[in-house]
């Protein structure tokens, strides 16, 4: 890997105009290496080079795009190991998180080629004689992503899988604190048989390159995964162009623990659902709503589990979490401690900064009590492993409480009761709604999104991710007599 190689633009490699250090959060000593920053001009190079390549790809058949995509999968699948040390290295999930994400983004992409085949249309008798009509889908053209930090290779692969899939280009602006992660992922791709220009790694500042990209005329759909304040901005700007646009955002994920559910059952998959990738997913459970009759001895055996879980380097044999992933992001986790603790929130465990061998944005996971639905705790994503109990009278209180919030993504429900169970799936304003299972976990052939301020647009993964990669188009034909 070279260093200051951060773009790849109409099939070569190109050095930026600045660079960037990247540092490993389980040890600052650890310089990862320093990568491009593109231009204004490399982006708008990219852009022009995706527009070119992409009909000659959409031209070039199913059975094209299914082994290029089969390609790219098995090679991440074959080196998991590597890449996702390399991946823990540089974002601070422990190896096994790591090496598990690659092996999910070598299956996207697997999942993906299969789907380029299985894009069939339909055939329409019409209302008027004489006439046939066809429905089918085709590519909407240059799809522009942006990606988060906190899953940098198997969330943009399940962007751009389907992309290239259907026919589409690619112009991708990965997250700049996880760059090696986004160049280990390119150059699989770079190496396949596919036009130049038809993918395009442009790495750059938000203000900046994100912003020029998202403005862009030449961009046809734009998929974005990050905060809500960045994803309005983006819908805001996409509206100029009339650009189609799907977006993952925040999440307050509720989990429910019933009187009736399996307690230790209950603490593990809470404890997993908060505390995993150190609190930095959207999928995190980060208000657990106790019935009253179990609160105390569920919220005992929670802090037991907290306090039991192993802080420490990310390659590190036996490390349950690594560190924060950046000196901002562990600094803002603080103040939400103190903002608890100022909302008159109980602070049982954790929730200061851990001193280890290596220097690094260690953070011992936080378990909040007695606290209310209406603290800035339980209203904003934290994005840390930190997590909020209520205590709930009910099962019909306690429904009420997880949806009054302003996202939707995921909930979760503890219970030995069919019928609440039932009730839950019907009622909870979710788009992914788990029972007796940890609220982060989702499938990789099933659609992936939220409600309310979560998510914006059609769906992510499965077979609904057509739905954003391709256009409709109607087709009427008047074939005439046979005489």
């Amino acid at each position: 890997m070279t260093a200051n190689n951060g773009i790849y633009i109409a099939g070569r490699w190109e050095n930026g105009t600045t660079g960037i250090e990247n540092r490993n959060p389980s040890d600052l000593s650890d310089v990862i290496g320093t990568y491009g920053q593109a231009s204004a001009t490399q982006l708008d190079e990219a852009l022009a080079a995706a527009r070119a390549a992409q009909p000659v790809w959409s031209r070039a058949g199913v059975q094209k795009r299914h082994d290029v995509l089969m390609a790219i999968g098995t090679e991440l699948m074959a080196r998991a190991e590597e890449i996702g040390r390399l991946l823990s290295r540089e974002e601070g999930k422990p190896l096994a998180e790591g090496k598990g994400e690659v092996y999910r983004a070598g299956q996207f992409f697997t999942y993906f080629a299969a789907e380029a085949l299985r894009l069939h249309g339909d055939l329409a008798e019409s209302v008027r004689p004489g006439i046939e009509i066809d429905v089918r889908r085709e590519a909407v053209g240059v799809v522009a992503i942006v990606s988060p930090w906190n899953f940098p290779v198997a969330t943009p692969a399940w962007k751009i899988a389907p992309a290239l899939a259907f026919g589409n280009a690619v112009v991708w602006k990965p997250a700049n604190i996880t760059p090696a992660s986004a160049i280990a992922l390119t150059e699989i791709i770079a190496r396949q048989d596919i036009p130049a220009g038809l993918f395009n790694l442009v790495s750059g500042p938000g203000r900046d390159v994100g912003q020029r990209l998202i403005e862009s005329s030449a961009v046809d759909a734009i998929s974005f995964t990050g905060s809500v304040p960045v994803g309005r901005s983006i819908a805001a700007a996409a509206v100029t162009n009339m650009t189609k646009v799907q977006m993952e955002m925040g999440s307050k994920n509720p989990m429910l623990v019933m009187d009736d559910a399996d307690l230790d059952l209950s603490v593990a998959h809470a404890a997993n659902a908060a505390f995993g990738g150190t609190g930095q997913k959207c999928t995190a459970a980060s208000r657990l709503i106790v019935h009253e009759k179990i609160h105390d001895a569920f919220v005992e055996r929670l802090v037991e589990a907290a306090k039991a879980l192993r802080v420490g380097h990310a390659l590190e044999e036996g490390t349950q979490i690594g560190p924060v992933v950046s000196e901002s992001q562990l600094t803002q986790n603080l103040e939400y401690i103190g903002l608890g603790q100022s909302e008159g929130a109980e602070l049982l465990c954790g929730g200061d900064r851990l001193e280890r061998p290596t220097e690094g944005y260690f953070m011992a996971p936080a378990v909040f009590a007695n606290t209310r639905n209406d603290m800035r705790i339980n209203r904003e994503e934290m994005f840390a492993p930190v997590t909020s109990v209520i205590k709930a009278g009910s099962y019909d209180e306690a429904l009420a409480i997880a949806n009054d919030s302003e996202f939707g993504l995921t909930a979760g429900i503890m219970t030995g009761s069919l019928a609440r169970a039932s009730h839950f799936r019907a009622n909870m304003r979710a788009g992914c709604i788990m029972v007796n299972l940890p609220t982060a976990g989702t499938d990789y052939h099933v659609p992936f999104g939220g409600r309310g301020s979560s998510s914006f647009g059609p769906r992510e993964q499965g077979r609904y991710a057509a739905e954003f990669y391709t256009s409709v188009k109607t087709a009427y034909v008047a074939a005439g007599d046979v005489s």
